[in-house]
């Protein structure tokens, strides 16, 4: 299977040829875990095989953290700080979530934080955060449904 990154915001107008068509932004999924979720201030990593950090590119909109694989027992705030390191956001995306059933968190779900459906730093990438809440206990890990904020507001800008 082809591997293939890019440093563009993906766009669709879905074929219209009049260019009268919205064009929307694409989903993206970033697998994640944590390996102790009582330990406050880990960065969040891709896989328990590696250790490489979760970053989000600036202007990123998360939709939704799915936990599949849950916690032993507690619950989770996942967050944010900017690779700057200036602003930093505890419970941004889950605010003391239960995580010990695989679930879905969204806008207006149990547990949700503010920052779900929300530019979290239009001008800085952040890297996913953990902070122990309710005596979290055990590793958990998912994945995080995103996409990037068109600045075009889906107007064909050629």
């Amino acid at each position: 299977m082809a591997v293939s990154t890019t440093q563009s915001i993906w766009r669709s107008g879905g074929g219209d040829q009049t260019r009268q068509a919205y064009c929307g932004t694409g989903v993206m999924t970033a697998g994640f875990y944590v390996a102790n979720a009582a330990v406050s201030g880990n960065a969040i990593v891709a896989s328990s095989q590696t250790g490489v950090t979760v970053i989000l590119p600036a202007n990123a909109v998360v939709m939704s953290l799915t936990i599949t694989t849950p916690l032993t027992s507690g619950s989770i705030n996942v967050g944010y700080t900017t690779v700057t390191g200036i602003v930093s956001s505890a419970a941004y995306y889950a605010n003391a979530a239960a995580a010990t059933t695989v679930r879905t968190i969204t806008a207006g779900a149990l547990g949700n934080g503010v920052g779900i459906g929300v530019v979290a730093n239009a001008t800085v990438n952040t890297v996913l955060t953990t902070e122990s809440a309710s005596s979290a206990t055990g590793s958990f890990a998912g994945f995080i449904t995103y996409f990037v904020s068109d600045p075009y507001f889906g107007e064909q800008n050629v």
